[in-house]
């Protein structure tokens, strides 16, 4: 059983890497944004909270989030292990992380505070189906509709400038420290998140000894 954290600021690429490895893995991929996402989208009572933050440009609490995971972890249904992302969000979080769970690392993806501006604000969303595109890289085939349903792309709510700034000072005043505190256990792996996402998944693999990464394609001609 493999069990992972995988940290980064918004933009690093943390739910793409987490997904190959999931996949290839048979690990289960626990994003706390995927989970705040289906609430808001499902119009439950914690998506009403969640939606309220977000209008008021305000960050969702670490208390909050803490009792997500921990609801999440106890479906024990990671039988092969896990990767989660989006936690722990302070010390206090890390320290019981570090005792709760026999961790095997934490993948740390290193992006520049530049680079995090440009890929965010590239970001777009379908209304209709919820499908994400980011301009730079996956731009949809006409201009501003959806390739899967067309509909139309629109900016997150929390994709502003203002608002990223705010969660990028958030993320360093809170997350730094926790990446110390694992680095010091000697469990972190930092990876270059700048190159593109099969580079930096070969990184992570050849860092923490896993199975070599292939693409589906490379795998189809094998």
């Amino acid at each position: 059983m493999r069990k992972y954290v995988i940290m980064g600021v918004q933009g690093s690429g943390k739910g793409t890497q987490s997904a190959l490895l999931a996949d290839d893995l048979d690990l289960v991929h626990i994003s706390v944004g995927d989970i705040f996402r289906w609430h808001v989208k499902h119009h439950t009572k914690l998506g009403a909270q969640v939606r309220r933050l977000v209008a008021a440009g305000e960050l969702v609490g670490d208390d909050l989030v803490e009792d997500v995971v921990k609801d999440r972890l106890q479906l024990h249904d990671w039988n092969y292990g896990f990767i989660i992302d989006g936690f722990p969000r302070n010390r206090r979080q890390a320290e019981f992380f570090l005792e709760s769970y026999d961790l095997d690392g934490v993948i740390h993806l290193d992006l520049p505070d530049d680079e995090v501006r440009r890929r965010v604000l590239a970001r777009r969303l379908c209304s209709r189906c919820g499908m994400d595109y980011n301009l730079i890289a996956h731009r949809p085939e006409v201009e501003g509709r959806c390739d899967v349903c067309g509909g139309n792309l629109v900016t997150r709510e929390d994709d502003t400038p203002d608002a990223l700034a705010r969660r990028l000072a958030d993320y360093h005043s809170k997350i730094d420290p926790v990446v110390e505190l694992f680095k010091r256990k000697e469990y972190v792996m930092t990876i270059d998140a700048r190159a593109d996402k099969a580079t930096v998944q070969r990184a992570i693999r050849t860092r923490f000894n896993l199975p070599p990464y292939l693409p589906s394609d490379a795998r189809l001609s094998g």
